[in-house]
């Protein structure tokens, strides 16, 4: 038992350098002989648990996968109308970036084109298709207009949380993404909710920025 604990602390020590890694320096550009270092294990260890550098690409996108699921099962479990809950899910997945390195790494890996295999799913793939269902819903509960197109609405979305990410990884630190993250929300309330509807969703982005920050 304490030796299938150790290995499993060693694997999940390697899984946080390489996040690391190929966070802050790219996946091609950071070898194995890099992650063997930064995890202060030896060779061995590392292909005792990877045979492969994208066998821990794998890794980390599945480890990724599988925390975005569980936030929105969380947050949909709450009864929060549509809007409410897509906010919360992604300032959710924003608190993840800023307190790990592998939901850091698993969206560098997905904008560098690296091979995703199941059970893990495109990161995009799924942010879309779950950005798209709930503001499906926001429309039937009257907090979005209903003339819009939810695809481009929720595309639209997509392409901007990865673009605050992907240009902001090399210019602010990552700390400074639930800002950011509210200064988007900010952005479309204004422009996609009834006037009438719009100050409950702005107060509550600021309020979901401050609790990410003083958490």
């Amino acid at each position: 038992m304490a030796r299938q604990l150790r290995a499993e602390q060693t694997r999940a020590t390697i899984i946080t350098a390489a996040a690391d890694l190929f966070d802050r320096q790219g996946y091609d550009s950071t070898s194995l002989s890099d992650i063997v270092a930064h995890a202060k294990v030896t060779k061995g260890a590392l292909y005792f648990h990877f045979a492969a550098k994208d066998d821990l690409a794998q890794a980390i996108q599945e480890l990724n996968a599988e925390a975005a699921r569980r936030l929105v099962t969380e947050v949909e479990s709450r009864g929060y109308s549509s809007l409410e809950a897509l906010m919360r899910a992604t300032f959710g997945i924003a608190r993840l970036a800023v307190e790990d390195p592998v939901p850091r790494a698993a969206l560098r890996l997905a904008t560098a084109d690296i091979a995703v295999r199941p059970p893990a799913g495109h990161l995009f793939t799924e942010w879309l298709e779950f950005a798209t269902r709930k503001f499906h819903g926001a429309v039937r509960e009257a907090d979005l207009h209903s003339e819009l197109d939810v695809g481009v609405v929720a595309h639209s979305l997509v392409s901007f949380y990865v673009g605050t990410r992907v240009a902001g990884r090399s210019l602010e630190p990552v700390g400074r993404l639930p800002r950011r993250v509210a200064e988007m929300w900010h952005l479309m309330i204004r422009g996609l909710v009834p006037v009438h509807r719009r100050p409950r969703y702005v107060t509550l982005a600021t309020q979901l920025e401050r609790e990410i920050r003083t958490a």
